[in-house]
C-alpha cells in the first residue's frame, strides 16, 4: 500500500472539504492553508511521494477556475512528473498538463446524461495515451450498491461499481482514483465496504480516497484491501489541521512496501 498525497484547491486556496458539501456556490471547509500548491509538492517531493493528485474544485469556465487553475500549475512545476491533475480535464485540454503532470484525472468528461460517453473516452485516449490518464470513478452508495458521481461528486450516474464495469474502464486507464463520497472529509473511518470489494478485483493500480484519520484506519485499509488499495489521507493529516503527523503516514506505508 502506497500513500499517495493530495492537493485540493478551491477559490485559489489549497484546502480541505467535506466533499458531498461542495457546490457552484459554497462548501464546508475543514481547512484553508496559507500555503499555496508548490509548498505542499515541494514536501511531496522531498519525501519521494510520487503519485499523488492535485484537485481543481471550481467549475471550469468560471474565474474562480482559472484561478485554481494558475495555483494547481505552480504545484505541477515544483513537482515535474511527480503528481497527477484533475478537474476540468477534457480531450482538448488534457495535453496542456502533461508536461509537467504524470497523469490527467478525468470523470464528468466520459458521462452524459448518466451514461459511459464512449466517444469522449477514446478522443482522451488519442489525446494523451493510456499511460497518462486516471479514471475518478467516486461513488455513492444507493441501496446495495456503488453508483460513480459526476460534477464535483454532486451527480448521480446510472453507473455502478463492478467489477464488469471496472474491467471495461481499465482499458482505458492507467490508474482509478476513487473517492467513497460520503465519508470524504468527514475523519469517521473508511468505507469499509467499497474497500473490500474493491480489493476482490485484480486489475490495475487502485488510490482509495475517504474518511482515513488515523494509522488504525490505514492498517484497517491495508488489511482488508488485501495491500492491493493504496491510500489518500487529506483532512487528518497535521499539515491541513488533522491529528495525524503527516510524517507517521509516510513511515508506515513506507515501512509496509
Amino acid at each position: 500500500m502506497r500513500f499517495r498525497p493530495c492537493i485540493d484547491i478551491h477559490d485559489g486556496k489549497v484546502k480541505q472539504i467535506v466533499g458531498s458539501t461542495l457546490n457552484d456556490k459554497s462548501a464546508v471547509e475543514n481547512y484553508v492553508s496559507a500555503k499555496d500548491a508548490d509548498f505542499y509538492a515541494g514536501l511531496y517531493k522531498d519525501n519521494g511521494l510520487k503519485g499523488g493528485h492535485i484537485i481543481l474544485l471550481n467549475k471550469a469556465g468560471t474565474a474562480e477556475y482559472e484561478l485554481t487553475r494558475a495555483h494547481a500549475l505552480k504545484g505541477l512545476k515544483a513537482f515535474p512528473g511527480g503528481m497527477q491533475i484533475g478537474g476540468g480535464i477534457t480531450s482538448e485540454n488534457a495535453a496542456e498538463y502533461t508536461d509537467y503532470a504524470s497523469h490527467v484525472i478525468v470523470t464528468s468528461y466520459v458521462f452524459r446524461d448518466g451514461i459511459i460517453e464512449e466517444d469522449n473516452l477514446k478522443k482522451l485516449l488519442a489525446a494523451v495515451g493510456r499511460e497518462k490518464i486516471v479514471l475518478d470513478l467516486s461513488c455513492k452508495k444507493v441501496g446495495d450498491e456503488y453508483y460513480i458521481t459526476t460534477d464535483r461528486w454532486q451527480k448521480l450516474t446510472k453507473v455502478n461499481i463492478t467489477y464488469d464495469n471496472l474491467d471495461y474502464f481499465a482499458a482505458f486507464c492507467d490508474e482509478f482514483l476513487i473517492h467513497a463520497v460520503d465519508v470524504e472529509g468527514k475523519q469517521n473511518g473508511i468505507e469499509r465496504e467499497l474497500v473490500e470489494y474493491l480489493a476482490q478485483w485484480k486489475g490495475i493500480d487502485i488510490t482509495y480516497a475517504g474518511g482515513v484519520r488515523s494509522i488504525e484506519d490505514m492498517k484497517l485499509l491495508k488489511s482488508i484491501g488485501k495491500d492491493r488499495i493504496d491510500v489518500t489521507v487529506g483532512s487528518a493529516l497535521d499539515l491541513f489541521g488533522g491529528n495525524m503527523p503527516f510524517m507517521d503516514a509516510v513511515k508506515f506505508c513506507r515501512q509496509n512496501e
